[in-house]
């Protein structure tokens, strides 16, 4: 049974994702990791009990009772739909079918999902990059105790205001947060058929994705030995001097749920990979479209063009890696990786220092990841800013740092062991709901991305850590309380997510006493 009616499909050895979505055709289960069983959004219910589809081999279901998000009963939708968007605990919406169905499964058997530990626990299967987890948090607690009140918000405002800040068309509406929305990979015709790319380049087509992938000899990718460390050294100071900041960055993975898809029909134009936005820059100019539309005109029929978790790892961008060494009159080097318009922005930011760039072996890099390079060089003049003012800056505690974006908004972020304070300026808000929870997506992205998050990539630039868990995200129960105030306005509103990633980012760093290198230490 799926979803209350009972079905029939062969036993091939395919997985329970794999008669879900491409025999049964149910899209709101979702692929980000297949078949590494490291994201849940393919997470159902197997008799009540969460189960990762995408590693659940299809047999072992048979004579059972699956749920998918799309199947739970009308109470349990409406409730958690509601108690979702009213958190703002919903934005791409690519993670929470799978999450909601957790959530359910756990309250089907009596879990308490007021408590933390509870819903922490529930959350350790699951990745969501957009909304740090605290919106996730209090959604759950909405569920469980919904309030009395719960305001009305305007939808239309709601996603205005997600579109300015993903700079791209994001609904937040119930459908979105149980999978009713198209993604890259969604929505193609019947017939299409599923092109996934081998270990040499060469893509394979077939009915199913299981099939394609049987046919490409895909490898699931593994997490390495190889230690994390920043691939370009800190520069030297001359002789009988010493650098007052010092700052290298390593490889890291954007880490998007989804993954670049997208289908096309002979002659047609391929579906859009951003789908309802997400991906924080890193599909801007993903090849994935292209991909599809050539394969479509090749075999004569549709086709969707999807990468796997590894394909993005490998072929996705990164931010540009840097290491610096400053005086505190902001004289010093500053070596990054060659990308177009790197050293023209650490040149606004930081006119005394000599820029370097140079060539380093690793994967693509780009300035369209939120805030790439701006606000690692911002790091860097805080870090000035308060040697210039006479404050120590190798001690650890609390730190508080003020930054507005090119774009005009302004963010202000204290750092210190009770949790994070954001306080942001941002034009008229439109819904307080909304930006809110960006805010703290934002927030959570740089706080993990300065204290755990890096990629493993070997002297020869092949990146060698392929799994979820192995980007080091910061999981829902490390991740601190972070307290969000907005500033009304009546000014044109502007994104707010570039000041916050920054203000966090540097204040984040400072507090930990500004070391030499972000991310986790080997």
């Amino acid at each position: 049974m799926v979803d209350g009616v009972a079905v029939e499909v062969p036993d091939d050895g395919d997985t329970l994702l794999g008669v879900l979505r491409d025999r049964l055709g149910i899209e709101a289960v979702l692929d980000g990791c297949s078949p590494q069983g490291q994201c849940g959004c393919c997470t159902v219910l197997v008799d009540d009990a969460p189960r990762v589809a995408c590693v659940t081999p299809a047999r072992r279901v048979a004579g059972r009772h699956v749920t998918t998000a799309a199947g739970l009963n009308s109470t349990e939708r409406q409730r958690w739909s509601e108690a979702f968007l009213a958190c703002g605990a919903t934005q791409c919406g690519f993670c929470t079918p799978g999450i909601v169905c957790r959530f359910v499964g756990h309250e089907r058997r009596g879990a308490d999902l007021s408590d933390r530990t509870t819903v922490d626990k529930a959350l350790a299967a699951h990745l969501c990059r957009c909304t740090g987890w605290q919106t996730i948090r209090e959604a759950a607690n909405h569920a469980a105790s919904p309030p009395a009140d719960v305001p009305e918000r305007d939808p239309e405002a709601a996603a205005r205001r997600a579109s300015i800040e993903t700079g791209g068309p994001q609904q937040s509406v119930p459908v979105s947060v149980l999978g009713g929305l198209d993604f890259g990979a969604d929505g193609a015709p019947p017939g299409t058929l599923t092109a996934v790319a081998g270990p040499d380049g060469n893509w394979f087509a077939a009915e199913t994705l299981t099939q394609a992938r049987r046919q490409a000899a895909k490898v699931q990718g593994r997490r390495s030995t190889l230690e994390p460390a920043p691939p370009i050294e800190i520069p030297d100071p001359p002789a009988g001097q010493a650098w007052d900041v010092r700052l290298a960055t390593c490889w890291t993975e954007p880490g998007y749920l989804e993954t670049d898809a997208a289908w096309c029909v002979p002659g047609g134009e391929p579906s859009d990979p951003l789908a309802n936005g997400g991906a924080f820059g890193g599909k801007t100019s993903s090849p994935v479209q292209d991909e599809a539309r050539q394969l479509a005109a090749q075999l004569g029929q549709p086709v969707c063009a999807l990468w796997s978790r590894e394909d993005a790892v490998r072929r996705g961008p990164k931010r540009p890696p840097l290491a610096a060494g400053l005086r505190a009159d902001g004289t010093g080097i500053i070596r990054i990786a060659r990308t177009p318009g790197a050293a023209d922005i650490l040149r606004a930011v930081l006119p005394a220092a000599t820029i370097e760039e140079v060539e380093v072996p690793g994967p693509p890099t780009s300035l369209a990841l939120r805030a790439a390079v701006w606000a690692e060089a911002n790091m860097l003049a805080t870090a000035l800013e308060r040697l210039q003012s006479g404050e120590p800056l190798h001690t650890s505690g609390t730190a508080t740092v003020k930054i507005t974006s090119p774009a005009g908004a302004t963010a202000q972020a204290t750092v210190g062991p009770t949790g994070i304070e954001v306080h942001i300026e941002a034009g008229d808000p439109l819904d307080n709901v909304t930006l809110r929870s960006y805010a703290i997506g934002a927030t959570h992205m740089a706080w993990s991305w300065v204290t755990s998050e890096s990629l493993s990539v070997d002297a020869k630039g092949e990146v060698q850590d392929l799994t979820i868990r192995s980007f080091e995200i910061a999981r829902s129960a490390d991740t601190p309380n972070i307290e969000v105030t907005i500033k009304p306005s009546n000014q044109p509103p502007v994104p707010a997510g570039a000041a916050v990633f920054a203000a966090v980012a540097a204040a984040t760093w400072l507090s930990a006493g500004a070391p030499p290198r972000t991310q986790r230490a080997p």
